[in-house]
């Protein structure tokens, strides 16, 4: 190793969920940490995922509300939505966030910052070797947590058009007159609506039978109602071939359907890509280490997330395994616990858990019906729509159901479903309870707080059936 290289015990690469707790911990351990970051500090939650998004969300909310005063007994004026104030109120949340983040690394002590992109250059005397700008800095132990980035469809002429990602959408300095979202799933469908009540018209289109077609059938049709109701245009089943600047400076968009064969052109003002994402990993040259990948680019690790090459460990979205800020926050918490306390935590212990932020919500934890029926186990079911939701009839918010799922023969909780009202708030209830293993009917003898929309969980269990 030449006397130019700059050691480290540790390196994080990425400064996500992941990387910023990790670097703290590792240095609060006494060690000697580098931390790498070659665009925005903060990752895709603080610069154009969870943060600004529900932000813009809130923001939609707001407006709906305002609208549906009729319905709570008040009246307003004309309702106006000032996009540069909502664009504003955004950026500021992402500005400073990425700037605490940024100031805290920086006053970090034992902690070096490097603002550049990282690359591997191989392994030396047990270090590997990386380079950051014009630098070399070593390590024996390197964390990887360096995100993904939107996905970009093979599609004639899209170089043509100056499509977005949501972090472009976030920054667009005049409110979109049509959006055209190519995509129903989370990132698609959560713009779309708070798009179409900000005053923007929206086209979805979605290349499966259903909006956010992973989800079981009654949850799909719901939100699908929904969005129908709101005035958003939803075409299934339909492609994407074809993209070209229409004559007024928009966008012009050439669509198949899959099933018989008809075309038709959509013509709107801006195209968001909301398809999927790719990992961050192309740029590393992980082969140069023996860090092998799989799928689009996924980096492969072990279920204590380390990579092939001993020592070097992937974390959050770029290893493939949860695609969510908690997912990669927890991610931290298992190699933290394994390396510095001795545990033996897995990634692959969790129960996976996540939500929708549209409005009505979704929250998911678990299996879902289809999964559970594919499982092979004996399982009980019980639905109630948010109609039957005394909280929900109180606040006039009655779209969506609660689905429960539970293992028939070990009495523990499978999974469950919470479309409506508080629905990412109450899913974590089932979720935390599932993580005590505890039999189902633990929480139908729990005491519930009135009135309230959790409160109806053992209720529902007592309506548990044989799924067949």
């Amino acid at each position: 190793m030449d006397d130019l290289t700059k050691r480290f015990d540790a390196i994080i690469v990425g400064t996500g969920q992941a990387g910023p707790a990790l670097a703290g911990q590792l240095t609060r351990h006494g060690r000697k940490v580098a931390i790498v970051e070659g665009y925005r500090f903060g990752g895709s939650c603080v610069n154009y995922g969870c943060r600004p998004t529900k932000t813009l969300i809130a923001s939609a909310h707001a407006v709906h509300m305002a609208r549906r005063g009729a319905d709570f007994g008040f009246t307003t004026g004309s309702i106006e939505v000032d996009w540069n104030r909502v664009r504003e109120r955004v950026l500021e949340i992402i500005e400073n966030t990425s700037a605490g983040i940024e100031k805290g690394l920086r006053s970090t002590e034992g902690l070096e910052v490097y603002q550049a992109y990282a690359t591997f250059e191989g392994k030396q005397d047990g270090l590997y070797r990386i380079r950051v700008g014009n630098e070399i800095i070593a390590a024996p132990q390197v964390f990887l947590n360096t995100g993904t980035r939107a996905m970009v469809p093979q599609v004639e002429d899209i170089e043509t058009v100056p499509w977005l990602d949501s972090e472009r959408l976030l920054r667009l300095e005049i409110l979109p007159e049509h959006l055209i979202i190519l995509g129903g799933s989370y990132i698609g469908l959560e713009m779309g609506q708070a798009f179409r009540r900000l005053g923007s018209r929206v086209t979805i289109i979605e290349t499966s039978e259903c909006l956010i077609n992973r989800e079981d059938q009654d949850v799909k049709q719901e939100i699908h109602r929904v969005f129908e109701r709101e005035g958003i245009t939803v075409h299934t089943h339909s492609m994407l071939y074809k993209a070209e600047p229409s004559d007024n400076g928009g966008v012009r968009v050439y669509v198949r359907h899959d099933q018989d064969g008809s075309e038709h052109i959509v013509t709107g003002s801006h195209l968001l890509i909301a398809i999927g994402r790719l990992p961050n990993s192309d740029r590393l040259n992980l082969g140069s280490v023996g860090i092998e990948t799989e799928g689009r680019g996924y980096i492969r690790v072990n279920e204590y997330l380390e990579t092939t090459a001993p020592g070097v460990y992937a974390l959050g979205d770029v290893n493939g395994k949860g695609a969510f800020t908690h997912t990669s926050y927890q991610d931290y918490e298992i190699v933290r616990d394994n390396l510095l306390y001795g545990a033996n935590r897995k990634y692959t212990d969790r129960t996976t858990s996540y939500a929708l932020f549209t409005d009505p919500p979704l929250g998911r934890v678990g299996l879902s019906e289809r999964e559970a029926r594919a499982s092979g186990r004996r399982v009980l079911i019980a639905t109630k729509p948010m109609q039957r939701i005394g909280r929900a009839i109180e606040q006039a918010e009655t779209d969506g159901l609660i689905k429960l799922l539970v293992d028939a023969d070990s009495e523990q909780f499978l999974g469950a479903a919470v479309l409506g009202l508080h629905g990412d708030e109450v899913i974590q209830v089932v979720g935390y309870f599932m993580a005590t293993g505890s039999s189902y009917r633990t929480m139908m003898n729990a005491l519930p707080v009135h009135p309230t929309v959790a409160e109806f969980l053992p209720t529902i269990l007592s309506e548990l059936k044989p799924l067949e």
